[in-house]
């Protein structure tokens, strides 16, 4: 009695037609044998080119990213240099007293007060500025402040412009990898979809002259 023909199954991921041969995962894909599919030609070349893409890339990236990076925050730095000064504030009320004083994070702590001081115009301003715990009402400080009258930050410094700068180019190295990586991926998975469906295809030509007593 013929029984349903059992659905299609996938094929196998790494043909190689001698089992007592080791198998290299990197380079199995390279070496002929009847059962190797262009599938699995064409996925060992992109790995390559990918891989000497990335290469080629990351130090590309690495300079550009940085070289831009580097003139962008140059820009900025000019930018603040010419809005900016520095003022001598006078602090309106005590700052809190932190909870371990005399600790690592004492000395690094930071809270908001409220300062008085004379703009590069002459006007009093007051503002929120940050100070070191317990810093008692009256004391004065120095700061930086801007065309509206707000205390900010000094201007970027060399060493600011330096460091963001590389801090830059290095994100651009690591993306060029990730991006290969996500590419590579993609490639795989398309070619995969695509072995399945000539499997399915060639099963479904072959399926019908099977029979099962």
């Amino acid at each position: 009695m013929a029984r349903a023909i059992p659905p299609a199954q996938p094929p196998p991921e790494h043909p190689d037609p001698d089992p007592d041969e080791p198998r290299h995962a990197l380079t199995w894909r390279w070496r002929r044998n009847p059962l190797r599919r262009p599938a699995d030609l064409a996925q060992a070349w992109i790995a390559l080119g990918l891989f000497l893409a990335v290469l080629a890339a990351t130090p590309v990236a690495m300079v550009l990213t940085g070289d831009a990076a580097h003139r962008h925050y140059l820009r900025t730095a000019r930018q603040q240099a010419a809005t900016r000064y520095e003022v001598t504030a006078v602090t309106e009320h005590d700052a809190p007293r932190h909870l371990e004083p005399g600790s690592d994070e004492a000395g690094k702590a930071r809270y908001p007060v409220t300062v008085r001081f004379t703009d590069d115009a002459g006007r009093t301003r007051t503002a929120e500025a940050e100070v070191p715990p317990s810093t008692p009402a009256g004391s004065t400080i120095r700061a930086w402040a801007d065309t509206e009258g707000r205390i900010t930050e000094p201007p970027l410094t060399r060493d600011q412009i330096r460091d963001s700068a590389l801090g830059c180019a290095v994100l651009a190295a690591l993306a060029v990898p990730v991006a290969g990586a996500v590419a590579h991926r993609w490639a795989v998975r398309r070619l995969e979809r695509r072995n399945l469906a000539r499997w399915d295809e060639d099963w479904a030509r072959t399926a019908p002259r099977w029979t099962v007593r």
